[in-house]
């Protein structure tokens, strides 16, 4: 556990050391994620050998004090926020075209980093609200290091984030004044389906839904993702809003009572096939291309939603599986689509997904991470899309009552195969001469298709990461 926790101190030891020096240098987060992800790996290694680990904080116990969990699952979460920020921070050094190079963008990376880290950690449903603050108010700041153009999107996504907030705390405020503990595991042992119950988990719900951006409560996400620099863009979509979805997959699956899971369980699922359909065909509609990514992040995350749903009123594990293999592969993909749509966007200058035509000769490294990584959200094999998709699709295929649901995520997968194809074969097109100051960033292009790769070579590792993922949601 001292290995898990040394993944949380360092990011908050660096971004804490850069407020008090005044440091603006990457070289300090790209040390720390280093360091941070060395510490996850070896975490994981413990946890394989030694099983379930808890640490009480200063020594209170429960419900006093707060607890830290560390599983397999909580173990591969901080090896994969790690590496995104250790990806994602040499970009923000080292590309040509960064927006955040000296800036504040490295103290609140590493903020951001520390409070994804705790709330894998805590069991504790205060100190879960506490992360939650910790990162919408981070991810605002971040947002804002765009410039004026920014600052409509991020107000906008700060006043939806403290409107999520109370809705979060007071469903708290309900299941202590019924409960008297906060606890994860007593509140298990405790929670009856009474009014109380029910009406503090609706309104938790609620605001997790609305931080998370699951529909029908994205709009505040599309704006505030594309808006933002490349580098923001892909920690927001591949680790931020998936934060709130680990609290709602933990309340719903380990504190509801089962008399409630089912018919949340069905709520969540159709929730969960509207925002694929709704989500791709506002990506295939729009006109510029990080909106384009940012509007597949809302379609993507509908298959969380429907694994969640499925989870909860099936009460089948390989569904937590298929969840949790979704949020790893999504987050791979969405790091690599956000910094190849960056650089093809600051390199030919313009926004707007027409100025990719003839891509493929003009930049084509980039629009080939950008290709690879949309397979996979497709679910091309052997992508680790695919194989989550696989996970998903056994249950629904097995029993021929289950069709309308299997039929859901098919139509799902040909909206995210017309978007991607739609931006694919346009960079197909025969290239317009370049402008005398076109100078695109090899080294860019190649970093973004590095989690391109990775979330293909997730399935070299699709058996033992099924292992591990099928003993944290047992």
């Amino acid at each position: 556990m001292t290995l898990a926790l040394a993944s949380l101190l360092l990011p908050l030891g660096t971004a804490l050391l850069m407020l008090a020096l005044r440091l603006r240098s990457g070289n300090w987060v790209i040390v720390a994620s280093l360091g941070s992800l060395l510490c996850a790996g070896l975490a994981l290694n413990q946890v394989l050998d030694q099983g379930l680990q808890t640490l009480v904080i200063g020594g209170w116990r429960t419900p006093l004090g707060i607890r830290f969990e560390l599983s397999t699952l909580t173990a591969l979460l901080l090896i994969f926020t790690a590496m995104t920020h250790l990806l994602v921070a040499i970009y923000a050094q080292y590309s040509r075209h960064s927006q955040t190079r000296d800036t504040d963008y490295w103290p609140l990376s590493s903020l951001l980093h520390a409070s994804l880290a705790a709330l894998w950690l805590s069991r504790d449903l205060f100190n879960w609200y506490v992360t939650l603050e910790l990162l919408g108010l981070v991810a605002v700041a971040m947002i804002i290091l765009s410039g004026p153009k920014a600052y409509a999107p991020a107000l906008r996504y700060l006043l939806l984030s403290l409107a999520a907030s109370l809705c979060y705390l007071l469903g708290v405020a309900l299941l202590y004044g019924r409960y008297g503990v906060l606890d994860l595991d007593l509140l298990a042992q405790s929670s009856q389906a009474d009014h109380s119950t029910r009406m503090a988990l609706l309104l938790m719900t609620v605001g997790l839904m609305l931080k998370a951006a699951l529909w029908p409560l994205h709009l505040w996400l599309p704006a505030a993702h594309s808006s933002a620099p490349t580098a923001v863009s892909a920690l927001l979509s591949a680790l931020v809003v998936k934060g709130p979805l680990f609290i709602l997959w933990l309340l719903w699956s380990r504190v509801a009572p089962l008399e409630m899971t089912e018919s949340a369980g069905l709520l969540f699922a159709l929730a969960g096939i509207v925002a694929l359909l709704s989500g791709g065909w506002a990506a295939l509609r729009t006109p510029l291309l990080k909106r384009l990514v940012a509007y597949s992040t809302v379609a993507q995350l509908g298959y969380a939603l429907l694994a969640l749903g499925l989870l909860l009123r099936w009460q089948q594990s390989e569904l937590s599986v298929a969840l949790w293999l979704f949020v790893l592969a999504h987050g791979l993909a969405k790091v690599s689509m956000f910094l190849a749509a960056g650089e093809m966007q600051a390199t030919l200058g313009s926004r707007r997904v027409a100025s990719l035509k003839g891509a493929t000769q003009t930049m084509p490294v980039a629009m080939f991470a950008f290709a690879v990584a949309g397979g996979s959200l497709i679910g091309l094999p052997p992508s680790g899309g695919f194989v989550a998709k696989w996970v998903l699709l056994q249950p629904l295929l097995a029993e021929p009552i289950h069709w309308p649901w299997a039929l859901g995520v098919l139509i799902g997968t040909l909206a995210s195969a017309a978007y991607v194809f739609r931006v694919v074969a346009l960079s197909f097109d025969r290239a317009e001469a370049t402008p005398p100051n076109f100078n695109p960033d090899p080294f860019a292009q190649w970093l973004a298709l590095l989690p391109a790769i990775a979330v293909w070579g997730l399935a070299l590792f699709s058996q033992p990461l099924i292992r591990w993922l099928t003993e944290a949601s047992g």
